[in-house]
Order: C-alpha cells, then structure tokens, then sequence
C-alpha cells in the first residue's frame, strides 16, 4: 500500500513536486516507508517500481 502525499514546493516557473511514501517489506518481515520526492508526472512510474 502506497500513499500519495502532494507537497507544495512554489517556485515560479519550476515543476510541481509530489512526495511518495512507499511501504516496503524487508527480509525479515516487517515494513519500512521509504519517502521520495519526484515529479508529478512521474508518481505512477514511482509506484510502480
């Protein structure tokens, strides 16, 4: 499960951010977030990995 939290980084004339948090299984077992922070346009491509 992952969630999709928009952050507001104002610049004029500079791109829109999204961060993502993901929630990645590790080898023992339990979860860990990783956060990133990547283009709007690119937040499916992010996800999916």
């Amino acid at each position: 499960m992952a969630k999709k939290v928009v952050a507001t980084l104002k610049q004029t004339g500079g791109a829109k951010y999204a961060k993502v948090i993901k929630a990645v299984k590790n080898e023992n077992g339990s979860y860990s977030y990783k956060e990133e922070m990547v283009p709007e346009g690119n937040v499916k491509n992010a996800l999916a990995k």
